[in-house]
C-alpha cells in the first residue's frame, strides 16, 4: 500500500488529523531542504509537501514566489532533486522514518521530463504522490493512468468556486487525498478564512471516501483550530518558507529548529 494511504489510515483510526507542512526544495540549498524534512518528521509531520521551482508558477503568492526564484537562481535541476531526496530517504532509519513526501510540481516540468519517465524517477526518490496544481481534470486521464502504474498518487485541486459537478469529477479521478484551497487566488498568509470553507468541505467529504486536506492561507493557531475539524488534514507553506527565508544567514541547525518548534506548535492545535 502506499505510504500515503497507510497514513491516512492510521490516522483516522486513531480520530487523528493530518498536518502537511510545505518547504521548497533547494531554498536556501538541497542540503537544508533535507535536514528540514528529518526536523518536520521528527516533530510530528503526517505527510511533507515539497515545492518543484518553477520560473512561471501558477497560484503561488510572493512568499514561495520567491523561494523558487532563490532555488533557480542556483541552476537547481530536476535531476539534483531526485538525487537528494533518494540519499535521504535511503539513509533514513527505521528508528526515525521520515513522513511521506509530496511533491508540489508543474505539469510543464512532468510533461518536459516526459511523464512516465517522471513518475517513476519520482517514486523511486522517494516520492508518493504528486499534487499537480496546473493540471484540469479533463487533461489528467493519462497521468493518473501513469501514476496508478507506479503506485504514486495523483492529487488535484478543488477550490471555492469548482462548480460541484467538475469538483466530484476532480474527486474520482484524484488518489492520495484532495486539495481543497481554501480561498480564491494565490497561496499567502491570511488574517482569517472564510467561514464558506467550511460548508463546501463539508459537501465534498459526503462525496468522497478520500481525505480531503485544506491548504492556503493557514498560518496561525487560531486557523488551525477553526479549520481542523472540518478537514482530514491541514497544509501550511507560506508561513513556513518565510521563516526560512527571514532565517538566512543564521547557523543552519539553529533555523531548523525554529521552524520545527513553528511547525509543532501549530500541530499541538490538531484535535485528536
Amino acid at each position: 500500500m502506499n505510504k500515503i494511504d497507510t497514513t491516512f489510515k492510521q490516522l483516522r483510526a486513531a480520530g487523528r488529523k493530518a498536518f502537511m507542512p510545505f518547504i521548497t526544495a533547494g531554498d536556501p540549498d538541497l542540503a537544508a531542504t533535507a535536514g528540514l524534512v528529518r526536523e518536520l518528521s521528527a516533530r510530528g509531520a503526517s505527510l511533507i509537501e515539497i515545492g518543484f521551482p518553477y520560473s512561471d508558477p501558477i497560484a503561488d503568492g510572493p512568499v514561495i514566489q520567491a523561494s523558487y526564484t532563490r532555488a533557480l537562481a542556483k541552476r537547481l535541476k530536476l535531476d539534483a532533486i531526485f538525487e537528494a531526496v533518494r540519499q535521504l530517504t535511503s539513509a533514513a532509519p527505521s528508528s526515525s522514518p521520515l513522513a511521506p513526501l509530496v511533491a508540489m510540481v508543474s505539469y510543464a516540468i512532468i510533461f518536459r521530463h516526459g511523464p512516465e519517465q517522471f513518475m517513476r524517477e519520482a517514486k523511486q526518490a522517494g516520492f508518493e504522490g504528486a499534487i499537480v496544481p496546473d493540471l484540469p481534470v479533463d487533461e489528467a486521464g493519462e497521468l493518473a493512468a501513469i501514476a496508478a502504474r507506479h503506485d504514486f498518487k495523483l492529487i488535484l485541486l478543488v477550490t471555492p468556486t469548482t462548480p460541484r459537478e467538475r469538483a466530484i469529477e476532480i474527486a474520482r479521478t484524484s488518489t492520495g487525498f484532495i486539495y481543497f484551497v481554501s480561498i480564491v487566488g494565490i497561496t499567502g498568509e491570511r488574517t482569517a478564512i472564510p467561514a464558506s470553507v467550511l460548508d463546501y468541505v463539508a459537501w465534498l467529504k459526503s462525496q468522497t471516501d478520500l481525505p480531503v486536506c485544506i491548504g492556503f492561507g493557514i498560518s496561525t493557531p487560531e486557523h488551525v483550530r477553526q479549520l481542523a475539524p472540518a478537514a482530514d488534514g491541514l497544509i501550511v507553506g507560506s508561513a513556513i518558507v518565510r521563516r526560512v527565508a527571514d532565517a538566512a544567514g543564521a547557523p543552519r541547525d539553529q533555523h531548523v529548529r525554529d521552524v520545527g518548534d513553528y511547525v509543532a506548535s501549530l500541530i499541538r492545535e490538531l484535535p485528536g
